[in-house]
């Protein structure tokens, strides 16, 4: 179970990096970055790309069975 979660994270991280990246008009982006925008200001797409890398990693390694083992 840890491997369908772990890829499921990563791919949400990889969609954060390609939203950030290319500044999409997505709905679900528009709205997240809309939020975040209150905080980030005009960095709030370099955010996201960082966010969306954090969290490909972290899936990455849980699909490994890295971390969050039982």
């Amino acid at each position: 179970m840890a491997i369908l979660w772990g890829v499921l994270m990563s791919l949400i991280g990889g969609l954060f990096v390609f939203w950030g990246s290319t500044k999409s008009g997505h709905p679900i982006y528009r709205r997240l970055a809309a939020r975040s925008q209150l905080l980030w200001g005009p960095r709030v797409h370099a955010f996201y790309v960082v966010v969306g890398v954090i969290l490909m990693t972290l899936g990455l390694l849980w699909a490994c069975g890295v971390i969050w083992q039982r």
